[in-house]
């Protein structure tokens, strides 16, 4: 059944052999040289990826940055309007009572000279009321302005007392 033929073995070791260089020759070169530039594409691409990946972590970092210095400015923005708002209030306050106070000091002089041209006429007043009851009583007649003379002298007599 198994029968060994030399000539088979060594015509095929002979072929196996040729197919072996004309492959080595025609196909092994530009396999190796194929999976060279592979390998190469390969590490290229990785390097690359690499390199995308740290400046996209590098632009990660910036952003962050940028974001804290935005979030930063905003809190000092809102800290400034906040101050504003609060002197402007205290200003509008300190405005509002000084003008209450004016216009109470206003009322209170109002009063006073309304006060003083009362008693002014209250003392005209008096003074007529004295010199006629006096008039009648002493039953002379004196000039009116010489009357009038008198009550305010008499007048400015009690003030001082």
């Amino acid at each position: 059944m198994l029968d060994i033929n030399p000539g088979l073995i060594l015509w095929t070791i002979a072929t196996f052999l040729l197919v072996l260089v004309i492959l080595r020759a025609k196909a092994w070169k530009p396999l190796l040289q194929a999976l060279t530039e592979r390998e190469e594409r390969i590490r290229t691409a990785l390097q690359h990826a690499e390199d995308a990946q740290a400046e996209a972590q590098r632009l990660l970092e910036d952003n962050k940055r940028q974001l804290a210095k935005a979030e930063e400015e905003s809190q000092r923005i809102i800290k400034q309007g906040r101050e504003l708002g609060d002197r402007l209030k205290a200003e509008i306050v300190e405005k509002a009572n000084a003008s209450a106070r004016s216009t109470i000091d206003q009322a209170k002089d109002e009063i006073r000279r309304e006060k003083d041209a009362a008693l002014v006429q209250l003392r005209k007043e008096v003074a007529d009321l004295a010199i006629g009851v006096a008039g009648r009583i002493l039953d002379q007649n004196l000039d009116t302005a010489r009357q009038r003379q008198l009550a305010d002298a008499a007048i400015k007599e009690l003030e001082k007392n």
